[in-house]
């Protein structure tokens, strides 16, 4: 796996979309965890790693295609504020997790058409172009 992994936000309405892009060389299957750290404790909201936490299951889903493994949070509320993580591993791949962190502020979030991104070191013409089928504007935070 490549030690390169891009992070990004997108908030529509009250779903929070957290996406990890990522580059996998191998044909192993890829684990994930997705996690938030507030008030100094870790929570996990979906994984293939650990156990997520009750107060997630119901709301999170994620979906894997290609090289991006997405995060959909409903009902996103200032209370789902904080560090978001995306960990990945390729199995039998020896060389550690791949992570990746962004804080995730709701008032923070630049809002156009019901549409807000924030992109952290990630190729924002490739994120643009996986998500066009979603978007009809968006503003750009870069971090």
């Amino acid at each position: 796996m490549n030690p390169t992994v891009g992070i990004a936000v997108i908030l529509t309405g009250q779903s929070l979309r957290v996406d990890c892009r990522y580059e996998n060389k191998t044909s192993n299957p890829l684990t994930y965890e997705f996690s938030i750290t507030k008030d100094n404790r870790k929570h996990v909201i979906h994984s293939t790693i650990s156990v997520s936490e009750n107060v997630y299951r119901s709301r999170a889903n994620v979906t894997m295609h290609k090289n991006l493994v997405c995060l959909y949070l409903q009902s996103f509320t200032t209370s789902d504020e904080g560090v978001y993580t995306c960990e990945l591993k390729a199995t039998n791949d020896y060389t550690g997790n791949q992570m990746k962190n962004i804080t995730v502020i709701k008032d923070k979030l630049e809002k156009c058409a019901g549409f807000s991104l924030l992109i952290q070191n990630t190729s924002w013409l490739l994120l643009l172009l996986l998500s066009l089928p979603l978007l009809q504007a968006v503003d750009f935070v870069s971090l």
